[in-house]
């Protein structure tokens, strides 16, 4: 995979606004973090073959953009934790969610002289429950016989703001540990962890890791790619460990059978090859628009992210949409009106 070097994600503008034109038929979005790259890139390009649309997409985080699209402030939202059903009932004008991209959540790290860490399943959950305290722990030590891990301090790098990211992640923490899903649970938020310093973003949660040695923490495979971090195998429910790449990644959502509502999280994959933390990540539309230009305009952009947009999504660092999910997605994308 090629990766641009002009791209470091963790300088990312908050907004990113691309026009050709002052009169331009503008579109705003606002939400997830996770695919905020790709989806700046595709605005970027839509804009070169429609120079009468402005797409405007704000990566503020997953809670942040449903709020905003709860609240009817912004064109379309984007989580990636899709929509619960409660809160779908509270929009007045209905909700199509449509998973546009696919990625993983990777654990990158910042432990020089270390290049391959393997972290097994219960070396994860000590790690995130505030168990493991120094990277020369035994139950890192067992699974990395080779590697010079150093006496020192872990520290944890979150997110600080509602994060899809973080209900992703937490969905794989909570499936693989009782004690986990006992005392932390499944959530957007992070104010229950035991530890962990907040950064806001993806791009916050990079900079953090990046800053300081023995920082660990969890981020999309694109802004640690992107930004040259350190990524460490996971220990799959097949018991092998695996390394995040957009094929372990494919692999775990190949297997994916996606239901009506186009809302599945494969939480602990089973395949030998599956990268344990894969998601897809969800464009949130409205069922109705009242404006036929604004619809006609969003329909145009969110259909070339579903297909010509695809073709970029490996370069950065993400997983093309397998083409039967493509189909549903345009199923989906055809009932907004």
């Amino acid at each position: 995979m090629k990766i641009n070097s002009l791209m470091k994600f963790t300088s990312v503008a908050a907004s990113v606004v691309f026009s050709a034109s002052a009169m331009a038929q503008q579109l705003s979005g606002a939400g997830a973090s996770f695919p905020a790259p790709l989806y700046q890139r595709w605005a970027a390009d839509f804009v070169q073959a429609h120079p009468d649309i402005q797409v405007n997409y704000q990566s503020v985080g997953s809670g942040a953009g449903v709020k905003q699209f709860t609240q009817g402030t912004v064109d379309f939202g984007a989580s990636d934790a899709a929509m619960s059903d409660k809160e779908i009932a509270k929009v007045a004008k209905g909700v199509v969610m449509i998973p546009a991209a696919a990625g993983s959540i990777v654990i990158a790290y910042n432990l020089p002289g270390v290049a391959d860490l393997k972290l097994s399943r219960e070396a994860l959950i000590g790690i995130f429950l505030g168990k493991i305290i120094k990277w020369n722990d035994p139950l890192i030590a067992k699974n990395n016989p080779d590697a010079n891990l150093p006496n020192l301090s872990i520290n944890v790098a979150k997110r600080s703001d509602g994060s899809g990211t973080t209900f992703v992640f937490s969905k794989h923490l909570a499936a693989i540990s009782p004690e986990f899903s006992k005392d932390i649970g499944v959530d957007k938020s992070t104010d229950a962890w035991p530890v962990g310093v907040g950064g806001k973003g993806n791009e916050g949660v990079t900079a953090l890791i990046k800053q300081a040695p023995g920082t660990v923490g969890y981020v999309e495979y694109g802004f640690a790619s992107h930004n040259d971090l350190t990524m460490a195998s996971l220990q799959n429910k097949s018991g092998n460990f695996v390394k995040p790449t957009p094929e372990s990644g494919a692999a775990t959502l190949a297997s994916v059978t996606l239901p009506a509502n186009l809302r599945i999280w494969p939480e602990d994959p089973a395949g030998a090859d599956d990268y344990p933390i894969a998601t897809f990540t969800w464009l949130l539309l409205y069922k109705k628009y009242d404006d036929a230009a604004k619809l006609k305009a969003l329909k145009e952009f969110v259909t070339y992210g579903l297909t010509d947009g695809q073709k970029v999504a490996d370069g950065l660092g993400y997983i093309p949409l397998p083409a039967p999910v493509v189909e549903k997605c345009m199923a989906a994308l055809a009932t907004v009106q």
